[in-house]
């Protein structure tokens, strides 16, 4: 089976464990971090800007990535755990309002060195893990995140209820701490030196997305797709109240319910991403993914949880695909900008559309407007499914040396 030669393979199977690890502590954290903000001072403009911290270096991903393809990436990774693992312990010092500006320095160096990693980790799985495999373990490093997600933040509210925030602080830095050392036991190859920038600068990712007739429609698709996630998400405690007539504390069984589909689609990606033809595994999962939405708008709670659960099905699918396609795609001198620069381009919609989706819903009836994004979201799959085709140049195999 696909998903047990990914496991055997023991870079992947380290790299998902620092996953499971790292991913569990920050799960918690994000979560805890806007309850201590807003315990702290009383704002939820402030608790909302803890979670904007995390979100802001994601703009920069380009420049982050051209730092990810200028150094040693094992030393990145392992580097990157230790500092967030010392930062995220001086947490633990956060007890007044008038220290709440470490909490969001801390925060904002998360975000930063989360997309230093996540573009050194794509480089290294591109080389250790064979082509045929990425989708597999992409879905498994899907399953394995959403999966933190369903268990930790429940964790950190209840060891911030009990202990306080320094207690989640300390749990986060031991994850990570963890992880440096399960990435300190990696045995990372990569092609020959690199030149101080590279080949390109820190534009050449960009370049590489839109130059490439494979990840250009992907990168794009997936970016439409986030949008409308954006739009749908602002939503959310507008149906929980007004369409479904609960409190707002039942918004956490629907995104349990999402979780559980983003867990089973992340274990069946590689086998349906080899048995779908072309674009047919991201187009049907941004469709799947539009018509849920739509279905959120039906005043049922039977309705509300299938449509949740679909949505976590389909909407990883764009994802796991386009990053797939970085990785198979792209020469390992910039592997690191374009990772990166596709991660700015696809969650960047995101972020903006919670901010105008927070507006909209204010002004127009979710009944309505859940419809029209999950329509666009279907318009979004038919445009990749039937988009121009250009044939696609297998990568050639990467020549590998020492780290």
């Amino acid at each position: 089976m696909a998903v047990g030669r990914v496991l055997r393979n023991r870079t992947a199977g380290l790299f998902l464990a620092a996953v499971v690890v790292s991913g569990f502590g920050s799960s918690a954290m994000r979560l805890a971090a806007g309850i201590w903000v807003k315990s702290l001072t009383g704002s939820d403009a402030l608790a909302a800007l803890a979670l904007f911290a995390v979100w802001l270096p994601v703009l920069f991903g380009p420049l982050l990535g051209a730092v990810a393809d200028r150094l040693p990436r094992k030393s990145l990774l392992v580097g990157t755990n230790v500092v967030l693992a010392a930062s995220t312990a001086v947490l633990a010092l956060v007890r007044v309002e008038g220290r709440v500006w470490l909490l969001f320095a801390v925060l904002v160096l998360y975000g930063c060195l989360s997309v230093l990693m996540d573009s050194a980790e794509s480089a290294v799985v591109a080389g250790a893990v064979p082509a045929a495999s990425l989708g597999d373990f992409n879905g498994l490093r899907m399953m394995a995140n959403e999966g933190m997600k369903l268990v930790a933040p429940l964790t950190g509210a209840g060891l911030y209820a009990r202990y306080g925030g320094g207690a989640v602080a300390l749990l986060d830095a031991a994850s990570f701490a963890l992880a440096a050392g399960l990435y300190a036991l990696l045995r990372v190859r990569r092609t020959a030196p690199r030149a101080p920038m590279g080949p390109g600068g820190w534009t050449a990712g960009l370049r590489q997305l839109w130059g490439s007739p494979v990840l250009r429609p992907l990168v794009l698709a997936a970016s439409a797709t986030m949008l409308c996630a954006g739009l749908n998400g602002a939503t959310l405690y507008a149906v929980v109240d007004g369409t479904l007539g609960h409190s707002p504390a039942y918004a956490g069984v629907l995104s349990v319910a999402q979780g559980i589909g983003s867990v089973a689609v992340g274990l069946l990606a590689g086998t349906l991403m080899r048995r779908l033809p072309g674009r047919v595994f991201p187009a049907a999962g941004i469709a799947l993914f539009g018509v849920a939405v739509g279905l959120r708008a039906v005043p049922s709670d039977a309705v509300a949880l299938t449509a949740c659960a679909l949505i976590g099905a389909g909407l990883p699918c764009v994802l796991i695909a386009a990053l797939t396609a970085v990785q198979r795609e792209t020469p390992d001198a910039v592997l690191g900008r374009t990772a990166a620069t596709a991660d700015t381009l696809i969650m960047s919609p995101n972020a903006v559309a919670l901010g105008i989706g927070a507006g909209l819903v204010a002004r127009v009836d979710v009944g309505v407007l859940l419809p029209v994004v999950g329509a666009g979201a279907v318009v979004t799959a038919a445009l990749l499914l039937v988009g121009r085709r250009e044939p696609v140049v297998p990568a050639g195999p990467r020549v590998t040396a020492e780290a």
